[in-house]
């Protein structure tokens, strides 16, 4: 239903395409920044921010695939990609150290962190039965417009968990890789000169939370629209 709905297309293309630009973005940027080198490893910058801190408990790991790198903070460690844990560049280096700055805000409780991590059930649950009690409901409202209705506002309902998480994740990777920044800084693991390398890999990753936010937020706003356009 929705792939061949033409008012569909004209909310989700926008930032449909901002999300593929932002991930070409993100892959050419990693790998022209990967070419510019740094004094140490992802791991080692990771290691020593995190210690700069007094997170020694928080364990540095390294994991398969690409560009794979997160913070567990149930685990309480950094997991980095093999270009990320043992790569002497800016790029590694910018991500290392995002990934280490999310280790800060949970050890600091910062609160948007608090409610992302609250926010996952609800999310991961309307991504998948809130998208398809949505599309249901738009199929049955050309038969059955009282049931289809009502399952299209229950899947309303249940995305708009989705569109909550991805909007309350945007500070908290804002702010992880503001930190990152600050650090390798004031850490004198790159020169001042050389931050502008870091913020360009980490500018590209943050338009990608952007567009994928912005995706989540015109999906939720074409399933209202029909809704409210059924109703009337």
């Amino acid at each position: 239903m929705l792939l061949f709905d033409p008012i569909y297309l004209l909310f989700i293309a926008p930032p449909l395409l901002l999300g593929l630009f932002a991930q070409w973005r993100v892959k050419s940027t990693f790998a022209s920044m990967s070419q510019v080198q740094a004094r140490m490893s992802g791991a080692q910058a990771a290691r020593q921010m995190l210690d700069s801190a007094g997170l020694h408990q928080v364990g540095v790991e390294q994991v398969p695939g690409h560009l794979s790198d997160h913070y567990d903070p149930r685990a309480k460690v950094l997991r980095l990609s093999p270009e990320v844990y043992g790569g002497r560049s800016m790029a590694a280096l910018g991500v290392a150290c995002h990934e280490a700055g999310h280790a800060f805000q949970d050890a600091k409780g910062y609160a948007p962190l608090i409610i992302r991590n609250m926010a996952v059930p609800a999310a991961n649950f309307g991504s998948n039965i809130g998208v398809t009690l949505a599309t249901i409901g738009l199929f049955l409202s050309y038969q059955i417009p009282s049931v289809g209705n009502l399952l299209l506002l229950a899947g309303i309902v249940l995305f708009a968990g989705v569109v909550f998480f991805q909007v309350v994740n945007l500070p908290v990777e804002f702010d992880a890789s503001a930190r990152a920044r600050r650090h390798l800084v004031s850490a004198n693991l790159i020169a001042a000169n050389e931050e502008h390398f870091v913020a360009k890999v980490l500018n590209a990753a943050a338009l990608t939370y952007v567009a994928g936010t912005l995706q989540a937020i015109m999906t939720l706003a074409y399933f209202i629209f029909r809704l409210m356009g059924d109703r009337r």
